[in-house]
């Protein structure tokens, strides 16, 4: 039942990029609380939250498919140091910004939007290096591993950056998101680099299409985009957390609300052992994301801050069960030389979900009131999710190969 950590044991790259981006996990999700929150802060508006999610939607969606093909294409240690060292860069930017007697909200919004940008190369180069650091029977722990790391910084992060906010200020808050970079730069920096493979397809469109005619191909990909976006993108409330913190009594306890749905989620990882006898990953995405909806609807109707958290907490359980079989169904089924590709295409699905997912809450809590947005985006979600059985039968059945 227990997690599996012998890849951390056994392969000393993966133990340095695990390390490192461990590290800097904490400080870009203390900046993920930070940023929203302090925009909402200078604006009061929950409306210009959500579009700060809409503003990084734009190059998410231009720069991950091109950021797959390169990391296709070249060495992907080299390409994941030059995409930290620029994010770094962003991140001191907002910390002169935030010494400003009046920061500058547009400033805000071209930082974030540009390390949306870099993003779309980072992330890719990532997902693309895990699979080579570590055995094929070792993905489904690799998942488990990285949803532990994401879990346990997810919790802390928010937690700090709340802490950091409210006793230092901003300024000091993306100080840290700096150092962890820098921690993590230098742990790449110490991994043997890692060439891509022979005669790899040349960064550009025709690369860019190859990958979408694969990922098209298959309906287990496909599967698990689709699901993923639908529920992201009608019941990710995050863009709302501000407002109920400040509603409850303290905006600063807007991180509680973003570690209460990563607490879930840890709760889940620790727990994951089972999740390598699971053979129908098609059918557990589809229960999961169901679920996720199920407790979004509860956090819609809850009373106070302790009510809202345990369905948070609820919903991030679910999320991180969805995670982990989309993450393993990927890196099991995706051939090495188009492991960039696909992941830039994985990117936009689970990363322009919440961001429209913010716009859209945002939005409507405008025109009507932050319970009927969640509530509704709740609802919505399992209806979404529910169709995608007809829609994606191959999915739904879905089952991995017996080893």
């Amino acid at each position: 039942m227990l997690l599996d950590l012998s890849p951390l044991r056994k392969h000393r790259d993966f133990r340095l990029l695990y390390a490192g981006q461990f590290v800097s996990a904490f400080g870009t999700l203390m900046t993920t609380v930070a940023v929203p929150v302090q925009v909402y802060e200078l604006t009061h508006s929950s409306f210009v939250v959500g579009m700060l999610g809409a503003a990084q939607l734009v190059p998410l969606l231009a720069f991950a498919l091109w950021g797959g093909a390169y990391a296709d294409a070249m060495d992907r240690r080299r390409l994941l140091v030059a995409s930290e060292i620029v994010m770094a860069f962003g991140s001191l930017a907002l910390v002169l910004n935030s010494r400003l007697t009046h920061p500058s909200v547009p400033l805000i919004f071209v930082v974030a939007t540009a390390m949306a940008a870099v993003n779309g190369f980072h992330r890719p180069a990532m997902e693309a290096m895990t699979p080579r650091l570590v055995d094929p029977g070792e993905l489904t722990a690799v998942a488990a591993l990285g949803a532990l790391r994401y879990s346990i910084s997810a919790i802390v992060g928010p937690a700090l950056s709340g802490i950091c906010i409210a006793t230092l200020g901003y300024s000091a808050t993306y100080i840290v998101d700096v150092a962890t970079f820098v921690a993590s730069i230098v742990a790449l920096a110490a991994m043997r680099s890692m060439p891509p493979v022979e005669n790899p397809a040349q960064p550009g469109l025709r690369s860019i299409l190859d990958g979408l005619r694969y990922a098209r191909s298959r309906p287990e990909l496909v599967g698990t985009y689709v699901v993923d976006l639908v529920a992201m993108t009608f019941a990710m409330p995050m863009a709302l957390f501000p407002a109920l913190a400040s509603q409850w009594g303290d905006t600063a306890k807007a991180g509680w609300m973003f570690s209460a749905m990563s607490a879930g989620g840890l709760v889940t990882t620790v727990l994951s052992g089972w999740t390598s006898r699971v053979r129908r990953h098609g059918a557990a995405v589809v229960v999961a994301a169901a679920l996720w909806g199920v407790a979004i609807v509860g956090f819609g109707f809850a009373p106070g801050m302790w009510t809202a958290l345990l369905c948070l907490a609820a919903a991030g359980a679910a999320d991180m069960v969805s995670g982990l079989f989309r993450l393993t169904i990927w890196n099991e089924t995706i051939p090495s030389s188009l492991r960039g590709r696909l992941a830039g295409v994985e990117m936009i699905s689970y990363l322009s979900g919440p961001l429209l997912g913010s716009a859209r809450a945002g939005w409507m809590a405008s025109v009507s009131s932050n319970r009927l947005s969640i509530v509704a985006g709740g609802v919505t979600c399992v209806l979404g999710v529910l169709l995608c059985i007809r829609l994606f039968p191959a999915f739904w059945h879905y089952r991995r190969a017996a080893r």
